[in-house]
């Protein structure tokens, strides 16, 4: 899995593709919550070239939902798509985050 996390304006950008396992997953969430430690609450994560997601993959994206909302902060999820959005969908975890906002017409 390709990890690009930067810090743009008041969020921490996260750009993932392939597959996100356990071992990716640790990574992820330890890059993450330094990111929570020093000081940044607002996070939105592309998952647009993510093809496959495991529970441990989901349970990171919680946590680090969990704790942005301890500091009023939040987590976007764009790109779900394929078997991805599907797992968010059976899970219903999909609910949990903040969605993209709608473009107007």
């Amino acid at each position: 899995m390709v990890q690009e996390i930067f810090v743009e304006e008041n969020h921490v950008q996260v750009n993932l593709s392939g597959s996100m396992y356990a071992a990716e997953a640790a990574l992820l969430r330890k890059n993450l919550v330094d990111h929570i430690t020093q000081g940044q609450k607002n996070f939105i994560i592309d998952l647009g070239a993510v093809d496959y997601i495991d529970a441990s993959g989901l349970g990171t994206l919680l946590h680090i939902r969990k704790q942005t909302l301890k500091n009023d902060g939040s987590v976007t999820i764009n790109g779900l798509q394929g078997l991805v959005k599907d797992l968010f969908e059976m899970t219903k975890v999909n609910h949990l985050f903040e969605s993209p906002p709608k473009l107007a017409d």
